[in-house]
């Protein structure tokens, strides 16, 4: 009990606890007024502060970086950048430079600056270069005053894996001294040269032919688009009756806008190329056509033959016996060849998969019902009939629905006669479908009045064309026909559509709708303009690659 009793004395009343409380609180009020709670204030902050930036150091110091990254890595991203980007990037930091001088992001380098390409400003120094930054390049243009003795003998002996070489002489006023030029890289696959209109180059060509006996690609790019008056004297800058003798291995010829190329000069050729897989001479205008024959009975691996805008004989072309041949491509853009004779190639090529007889004035229905009619239109995979205003809707809709199953790449632009109706019964019988063009552009004559309902067309084309990869519509916004909802139709395409990397359109406000659509989407590239993109099948030729220069 006494126990008891002391425990209950002891014990504070609630009186007593809520005095006692009471007085801290007044105490702690009156602590936080001190100096010393201010000054211990500041320790806590400034502790706090310090171990939230060694904690975010700590985090940032465990994320990956672009510094972390491997040297492997690094290369691998730069090889992205183009040339002039390359340089910038070498001026960040040591290690930046290191990596970028390394040769292996050096393979392709074009030292043309009118085409983009590096500015060479000290000759000395850019021969150092070849040594040691440009010893493993593989393909490389030079300009007019970087093709001198002295560079292309340290490019033979350093670049012993270059394979396709260009030599500008278009700019050029005069040569330099090749007299003492020894060497020549003797390992080219490919060689192209762009030709000046007066400066001959007999006297370079001398000291070269004997290392260019491997060369399998030649381009000789002529000067047509300068050539203003048809009267004006054409000088023939390029023996080529003697540098077809020194190139027994050739399989791809492209003579470009070469204006002093003759029959002569292709029936050359052709004695000395039993290996001629493609030739073209498309701009070639003193081209009639009668060495076709002679090249045909000689060149038996002869697949891809290019004539757009050649001077092309009837009765010449009429007399070859294409029966005969493998000619798998064939390009006839421009020329101004009959009915007939067009007939007379179309229904004697069994094999042909390309063709592009685009602009040709009397490709009509007759040409297009005997071609059908004759069975040699079965393979054709790639047409061309671009503005060949010719040709009825009727006879176009009887092609696509007899071969629109086998057709990959189909151009039916600047036809005024194919509207709505067509397309729309047309692109379900093209389900293969990869490079499609239709419509005409606004400065095309005759102007369309009728109105297209544009939405349409891309619900059917998302419904139908799984693997289209191009498309081009030439209307323009007072001939096309949209509202709102039509981004609604351009999402089930671009969802359904998911190869399509090219979209060309009239520029407008329906451009700006479909561009706004696929950039939410994050596809920035696919929307292009009429004006900066053009869509032809030519990328779909087996020897594209080949016939690219500049």
């Amino acid at each position: 009990m006494l126990e008891i009793f002391k425990n209950k004395i002891d014990k504070p009343s609630p009186s007593n606890e809520l005095i006692s409380s009471q007085t801290f609180l007044t105490r702690k009020k009156h602590f936080r007024d001190t100096e010393e709670w201010k000054l211990k204030k500041r320790r806590i902050i400034s502790k706090l502060k310090i171990m939230s930036k060694f904690n975010l150091a700590l985090v940032l110091s465990r994320l990956p970086t672009i510094d972390k990254l491997p040297d492997k890595v690094l290369m691998n991203i730069f090889s992205y950048l183009p040339s002039q980007q390359m340089l910038r990037a070498r001026q960040v930091c040591k290690r930046w430079k290191r990596v970028v001088d390394n040769p292996a992001l050096w393979k392709f380098v074009s030292f043309r600056q009118n085409y983009g390409g590096l500015v060479v400003a000290n000759l000395d120094y850019f021969l150092g270069l070849i040594g040691s930054r440009f010893c493993e390049l593989k393909i490389t243009e030079l300009a007019t005053d970087l093709i001198t003795p002295s560079v292309l003998h340290e490019m033979a002996n350093r670049c012993l894996k270059l394979q396709y070489l260009t030599l500008d002489f278009s700019t050029a006023m005069q040569l330099h001294d090749f007299t003492d030029l020894q060497s020549f890289p003797s390992r080219l696959k490919g060689l192209t040269l762009c030709l000046s209109e007066n400066i001959f180059l007999e006297g370079f060509l001398r000291k070269v032919y004997t290392f260019i006996s491997s060369v399998e690609i030649l381009h000789i790019v002529g000067t047509y688009e300068k050539v203003e008056d048809e009267e004006e004297e054409v000088y023939e800058t390029v023996n080529v009756h003697k540098l077809k003798q020194y190139l027994p291995n050739l399989r791809v010829v492209n003579l470009w806008g070469v204006p002093f190329i003759t029959d002569e000069h292709v029936e050359a050729l052709s004695s000395n190329c039993a290996y001629l897989e493609c030739l073209c001479v498309n701009y070639c205008e003193k081209v009639t056509g009668s060495c076709l024959k002679l090249l045909l009975q000689r060149c038996k691996k002869l697949r891809t033959l290019f004539l757009a805008h050649a001077k092309l004989d009837n009765a010449t072309i009429q007399s070859i016996e294409w029966q005969n041949t493998k000619v798998e491509e064939l390009d006839i853009k421009g020329t101004e060849v009959s009915a007939d004779t067009i007939i007379s190639i179309l229904t004697r090529l069994p094999n042909l998969r390309w063709l592009d007889a685009s602009w040709l004035e009397n490709f009509n229905d007759s040409v297009l019902e005997a071609w059908m009619a004759s069975g040699t239109a079965s393979n054709i995979q790639y047409l061309n009939l671009d503005t060949c205003d010719s040709l009825n809707e009727n006879c176009l809709s009887e092609f696509v629905m007899r071969h629109g199953h086998q057709l990959r790449g189909l151009n039916l632009g600047g036809h005024h006669k194919l509207l709505e109706y067509f397309w729309i019964n047309m692109i379900p019988q093209m389900r293969n479908i990869n490079v499609l063009v239709m419509g005409i552009a606004e400065d095309c004559c005759p102007k369309v009045t009728a109105k297209i309902h544009v939405d349409q067309f891309i619900d059917c084309i998302a419904g139908n064309c799984p693997r289209l990869a191009r498309l081009e519509i030439r209307w323009d916004d007072d001939t096309l026909r949209f509202s709102d909802k039509s981004s609604k139709f351009i999402d089930v395409m671009r969802l359904k559509c998911l190869k399509l990397h090219s979209m060309v359109l009239s520029d407008g406000q329906y451009y700006e709708l479909v561009r706004s659509n696929f950039e939410r989407a994050d596809r920035m590239s696919v929307v292009r303009t009429t004006e900066m993109c053009r869509t032809g099948l030519l990328n779909c030729s087996r020897y594209y690659n080949q016939l690219l220069f500049n």
